[in-house]
């Protein structure tokens, strides 16, 4: 069951103390547990020692940078936390970069408090994030923690966002996913060029070649992308 937005635990990791303080104040508002940290290490060792729903995450940190902090609570957590990044960088790399190491949604500052909470609560709703690290779907087995994704006991060769693209399409198994939630999942409402995910698709499909020669990712016509075969 998903969980109520009355008792969410949100770890913020934000330096500046009054853009914290507002955030924590509105938040705490929702009657959510708001715990802080000014610094990427404090906020790195409080991930990893205690449980959130979620994390707030900035990403100009005075001691180490957020994409860090974000890459080491993705590869080490022994839980997928989600994870919201807060950020002045606006260029599309950027947010590319956070994407690609994990980070699950962003916002760019200045923004509105209460499209926070209600990014907070989609994130929230989503029961696949709090689940265990690995994720068996006959021989395909997917490890988040590790970011380490094998068929029939052979490693896949993926990218950062080709292996966000094999998770959620291992999550709605055996249901195709659209090409529009998938963008919406890895870009957020500030998709690339048109062929982006069609370069990502084809550099994954290569990736099953390399293993197998059954045709496991596949095109469905009119609607987007489903995983096959993975139980022959």
């Amino acid at each position: 069951m998903a969980k109520n937005k009355s008792n969410l635990s949100v770890l913020l990791i934000e330096d500046n103390l009054a853009i914290a303080k507002q955030v924590a104040g509105f938040l705490e508002a929702q009657n959510w547990i708001i715990d802080c940290a000014t610094l990427g290490k404090q906020g790195l060792d409080l991930a990893l020692q205690y449980h959130f729903d979620l994390i707030v995450l900035d990403l100009n940190l005075p001691d180490i940078d957020g994409l860090v902090v974000c890459d080491e609570i993705k590869r080490t957590a022994d839980r997928n936390i989600p994870i919201l990044m807060l950020t002045a960088r606006d260029a599309f790399e950027d947010k590319a970069k956070g994407f690609g190491i994990g980070a699950d949604d962003y916002l760019t500052k200045p923004f509105d408090l209460r499209e926070l909470v209600l990014r907070c609560e989609a994130l929230a709703r989503r029961p696949q994030l709090h689940g265990e690290t690995l994720l068996q779907k006959g021989m395909l087995s997917i490890d988040s923690r590790a970011h380490k994704a094998t068929f029939n006991n052979l490693e896949l060769t993926t990218t950062g966002i080709g292996f966000r693209i094999l998770q959620k399409l291992v999550e709605e198994y055996p249901y195709p996913v659209s090409r529009s939630e998938l963008i919406r999942h890895l870009w957020g409402d500030e998709p690339p060029e048109s062929n982006a995910l069609k370069s990502h698709i084809y550099g994954l499909r290569k990736s099953f070649e390399k293993v197998t020669d059954k045709p496991v990712l596949c095109t469905i016509s009119n609607i987007g992308y489903q995983l096959q075969a993975l139980d022959d």
